[in-house]
């Protein structure tokens, strides 16, 4: 078969490569009918994610049919299309129990990490994967859900959702600004909405971005490129902050912005990944009893959030901007590499 391999920092091809194999009798083989590239894909092509690799198959998102369940797969059967999870769950440890598959403790890949797949085994930017856990890894497709809307279920909306929405404690009638109007940024606009933030401020560096952000749930934006970009953003909390600010960029200076714009009580979400430390000031926010929370998604909102995209009340598909086949799959990284000239979001790549 064809996979995206990693050959150390910067260096990636698509190649042939053995096709997977049922390994436990829990797994799944899956073809992959539709895949994306994230934001994490490129930190790895970085070097980012020294836990990657050499000869590694990336991608964690992705969509496909299944082709071979294992013996003791009980929930699906051979021709069911589905969303592969980017955390695989075995669903019985200590963890997943609590319901926090990010650090689900079966042996697949690394003891204690969720995040499997393009990471410590490989991954779905090829045409067949192999799925640790399928019963809890999986989820069945309903009719009506295209692959580029399901496909955003792999990843990115439970990430805006559980870490920016859930774990900021977004409350009815909260002002939320988002710092970064990438995919995950607008995955958690497109969400905030469920808990009832009554005004949602977008703040990006791309005035594309922040146009694009009012189709997902913004109703007010900020160019951070601006002198004034932070009294802008004040002006729209009567000068006393914003309740909820999440970062969803990664880089110290957005997480920086986070915490001058929160309002004493508030809420800081970090959902960004930082390649590098990040100043945390204490001497200041400590007495303002600010709250930050961050960390790697669980997806254990993704059927309830399926149900959602089938329903329409959440533009999933609005987030595909670009499409590519898996013959131009380097095309496709060169697009989503240069997102803000192309102005891509997500990037889908489908077998045909």
């Amino acid at each position: 078969m064809k996979a995206l391999v990693y050959g150390g920092p910067g260096v990636k091809s698509w190649t042939d490569v053995p096709d997977p194999v049922i390994v436990n009798p829990t797994d799944a083989i899956v073809q992959v009918d539709t895949t994306t590239i994230c934001g994490t894909d490129l930190h790895i092509l970085g070097g980012d994610v020294p836990a990657v690799q050499v000869g590694r198959i990336l991608g964690h998102e992705g969509v496909g049919t299944i082709t071979e369940v294992g013996a003791s797969v009980t929930n699906f059967t051979v021709g069911d299309r589905v969303i592969i999870s980017c955390i695989k769950s075995c669903g019985h440890c200590t963890n997943c129990t609590a319901g926090l598959f990010s650090h689900c403790l079966g042996d697949e890949g690394q003891s204690g990490i969720g995040w499997i797949f393009g990471h410590l085994i490989d991954g779905t930017q090829a045409d067949y994967v192999r799925v640790p856990y399928a019963d809890n890894s999986l989820h069945k497709l309903p009719d009506g859900v295209s692959d580029a809307e399901a496909v955003m279920l792999s990843d990115i909306l439970p990430t805006g959702f559980e870490i920016g929405v859930q774990y900021g404690q977004v409350k009815p009638g909260d002002v939320v600004a988002v710092i970064g109007a990438g995919p995950v940024g607008l995955a958690a606009m497109a969400t905030v909405g469920l808990y009832g933030a009554a005004t949602v401020i977008a703040i990006d560096l791309d005035q594309n971005r922040l146009e694009q952000a009012r189709e997902f749930g913004a109703t007010d934006t900020v160019l951070s490129g601006a002198a004034d970009w932070k009294e802008r953003v004040l002006a729209l909390t009567d000068g006393s902050g914003v309740d909820v600010a999440i970062e969803a960029v990664g880089i110290p200076q957005t997480f920086t912005m986070a915490t001058e714009i929160v309002r004493p009580g508030g809420h800081v979400a970090n959902v960004g990944v930082h390649g590098k430390p990040v100043e945390l000031h204490l001497e200041t926010l400590w007495i303002q009893n600010i709250n930050i929370s961050m960390g790697l998604v669980n997806a254990n909102t993704t059927p309830m959030l399926l149900k959602l995209v089938a329903q329409k009340k959440i533009p999933a598909d609005k987030l595909a901007t670009h499409h590519f086949t898996f013959d131009q799959m380097l095309d496709a990284y060169d697009t989503f590499g240069r997102a803000a000239e192309t102005k891509a979001l997500k990037v889908v790549i489908t077998r045909s």
